[in-house]
This record gives C-alpha cells, structure tokens and sequence, in this order.
C-alpha cells in the first residue's frame, strides 16, 4: 500500500499510528543496507521531504518551498505572509545514520498542526512547520545550510565545497533542486527575522544523559558552538621504512599522534577547571595510493573540530590548537596546511520559552529537568538570529548517527504533547 494510498483512508488513524506510519515509510525509502542516509540537496533528503508533503496535502495543509529550499507547511486558513510561530527540524541525516535524528522534528510538528488544523481553537498567531534541508555536516562540512542560507550565513567556500571532499559541489547540488544559488552566493537574507515570533525544535537526545536519569523529555537550555577545519594536512617526507632513521625522520603519522596526545593532555586539564568542550578529529587518512605498510608517511589528512557552549573557550582552545601545530612542524620537521576555518557560535535559548516549555511539561505530569545541547541544531541559527528559540529533547537509546537509534513512539508522543501546548501557548488561543 502507498504512503499516498494509507494515509488518505486513514482519517481517523491515531496520532501514534501516523507517526509509526510515517517513520516506517521514512525507512523504507532511506535505508542504505547499513542504516539511514538521507544526503542534502539528493535524492534521500528529496524522498524525506515528499513523503512529508504527501502526508501534510493529504491532511489539507498547504505546501511551500522557501528560497532555500526548505519545505513549509502551513494552514489553509494562513496565509503564510502575517508573522508565524515555527517548528520543526531538518530532512537529512549523515551516512548510514538513524532514522529518528531531524525527522522526529519535523513529524511531532505535522502532528500539531494537522491537530490544530482539525480543531477549533482559533490562534491570533499561526503555526507553520518548516523542513530544512542540510542541517548535517557530514557531506560538505559545514552544518545547518539550509537555515543558514535563509540569513544570508554561507560563505563562498561552503558553496565551492565537495560532497565528502570528492563529489559535486554545494552549489552544484543545491542548484539541482531547483534553488536560486545567486543570492546565496551573495550572503542576501532570504528571510527576515521579524516574520519569526518564535522558533521551536523537538529532536532526540544524542547522548545518554535522559538514559540514565529515566527522563522521556527535557527541555535545552543551550546549545555548543563549534569551530572546524574540513581538511588539515600535514606534510612530512616519504621514505624507506627501514632506511631512514629516527633523527632524520619527517613522519607525517608520528607528527599527527603528537598533536592528538598533546590536545587530549590540555583537554583533561581543561575538563578538571570546569570549562566544557569536546575535541573530535573523525576523519584521518593518509593517501590511499601511495601509503604501504614499507613506506613512511609523507602526508596525513585529518578533519579538526572543537565544540563548547563558551566562545571564549572555543577561541582560547582554537589558538592553543595552532599553537602546539608550530611547536610540532619544529619537533618533528613536518608543516602542517589547513582549509578554510568554519565556525558556528554557541546558542542560548530565550528563557521565556524555556519557562513556557517547563510549565508544559509540568502541566502534563512530567518530571521535567534542563540540560544543555552537545550537538549542534537549526535552532541555534534561528536564537543566533534574534528569533527567540527553545528546544525539547526525546529519550533516545544507543545516541546518534549511527543505526542504533531508539527513540520510542510512546516518549516520542509525550514530547509531542509538550511541543502541542507549547505552540498553543506562544500562539495565544482566542477565548
């Protein structure tokens, strides 16, 4: 039967049961053998995002793509001009991920307005739903494009970059769903962020936190900035295994596990003083036509990212980082070359909204506790922008991108109630 087909004889199919529905179908289209890839701008992230507008027309919502792509759902009784209240979330998802990261959002949002679209509570203030494209970083580098790109946030060379570093490239691929790259490229607001009253994201939980304290939802205080290098290289010398001796050596490998052992000895240090941040190099790589087990490296490639809810920790940590890269070159005989610096700035969400989504919870008979982000999400770009933003995590087991994702349908629906009251508070219900 087709998603198209199920959902149209299915009016008065449960809350609950669409949801499942819809995250099976999700599955059925995305999965890669392994897991979930959804990739932006191609033909995963398009399948997600017909499947959403399929079930949202079905339901007599009406569709809208914005310039940048990002689908928006609305009322017919909106007329998607006067300022709205948004929620949602992003379409995509990383290679061979889970099936709930982004799309959870963008569902408990279609779940709300269909039931505030059925109901009669008239709102002063409309609700739309927006699913963005290219929040995931793991293509082109660079996280959160589609919101990104509504406030004038791209760079030139997150448009030049190349999808895992070897494909087509940003702009390529966002031309290829039907998007104007021009003011893009020109860093134009698409968007302006008065027509925003609010902005509000329900997603999974990525880490264990909620786990361990048995918490379906909680509500985000903040979210962590980060700052990246897509590509680091360091260069050494080639050379004879067994020919060249330890002093003479430019080992491109041995210098990069210097740097690692060196950052991870600062991070503990770091950690000890109460500071928070996260250092990740997940991509690692010497040259696959050269490199044997005979051979030294002359080249090491490696990503570089560091994430902390404090800008001056992220700089403080970003310029020790450099530092120990000038001490190594010396040590070692080797230079290190890098890519352009992305960064993202920390996000605190507005305590208005916290307070609004503490009280839902509260209203609903949850244990309701505040934890900050680790990961990064749209709605830091939303809050960075002067829209006010708040945030509701999900109970997810096994944490995230990867296939392990367990997010269950029965937590799913109590942050669902939570967004629901929420979305009807900030909208203010004519009495």
């Amino acid at each position: 039967m087709s998603l198209t087909t199920s959902i149209a004889n299915s009016n008065d199919l449960a809350p609950e049961d669409l949801a499942q529905l819809l995250f099976d179908r999700l599955t059925a289209e995305t999965f890669d053998g392994v897991g979930i890839t959804r990739e932006c701008y191609a033909d995963g992230e398009n399948a997600a995002l017909a499947i959403f507008r399929t079930v949202a027309e079905d339901f007599g919502l009406v569709t809208d793509i914005d310039p940048a792509g990002n689908l928006i759902f609305r009322s017919a009784h909106d007329d998607g001009v006067q300022p709205a209240h948004y929620t949602g979330s992003h379409a995509d998802s990383v290679v061979q991920g889970g099936n709930f990261d982004g799309a959870a959002g963008i569902i408990a949002g279609l779940l709300c307005l269909i039931k505030i679209n059925r109901s009669e509570t008239r709102l002063r203030k409309p609700v739309r739903v927006i699913a963005l494209r290219g929040e995931e970083s793991s293509f082109y580098g660079r996280a959160n494009i589609g919101s990104r790109a509504l406030f004038g946030q791209l760079q030139p060379a997150d448009l030049a970059a190349k999808s895992r570093g070897v494909g087509r490239t940003l702009g390529e691929a966002m031309a290829s769903v039907g998007i104007d790259v021009g003011p893009i490229s020109r860093s134009e607001t698409l968007f302006d962020p008065r027509q925003a009253l609010s902005y509000l994201e329900l997603h999974i939980e990525q880490g264990p936190v909620m786990i361990a304290r048995n918490l379906p939802t909680s509500v985000v205080t903040g979210i962590r900035g980060n700052v990246r290098h897509r590509r680091i290289v360091c260069v050494g010398e080639a050379g004879h295994s067994g020919a060249v001796p330890r002093w003479l050596r430019k080992d491109a490998v041995f210098a990069f596990a210097d740097l690692i052992q060196r950052l991870d000895e600062h991070w503990q240090i770091l950690l000890q003083r109460g500071l928070d941040l996260v250092i990740t190099s997940g991509i690692v790589s010497t040259e696959p036509d050269e490199h044997s087990i005979s051979r030294i490296p002359g080249e090491v490639a490696f990503s570089f990212e560091i994430r902390s809810q404090s800008h001056d920790t992220l700089e403080a940590f970003y310029q020790l980082f450099r530092a120990e890269c000038r001490t190594i070159s010396a040590l070692r005989s080797v230079q290190f070359e890098f890519d352009e610096r992305v960064d993202t700035e920390p996000a605190r969400m507005d305590p208005a909204i916290i307070a609004k989504l503490t009280a839902a919870s509260e209203a609903l008979g949850l244990t309701t506790e505040l934890i900050p982000s680790g990961a990064g999400h749209d709605a830091a770009v939303f809050s960075n922008a002067g829209i006010p933003s708040g945030m509701i995590f999900v109970r997810n087991a096994n944490g995230s991108h990867n296939p392990q994702e367990q997010m269950e349908i029965a937590d799913f629906m109590v942050g669902v109630d939570v967004l629901y009251h929420a979305l009807i508070s900030e909208s203010e219900p004519v009495t």
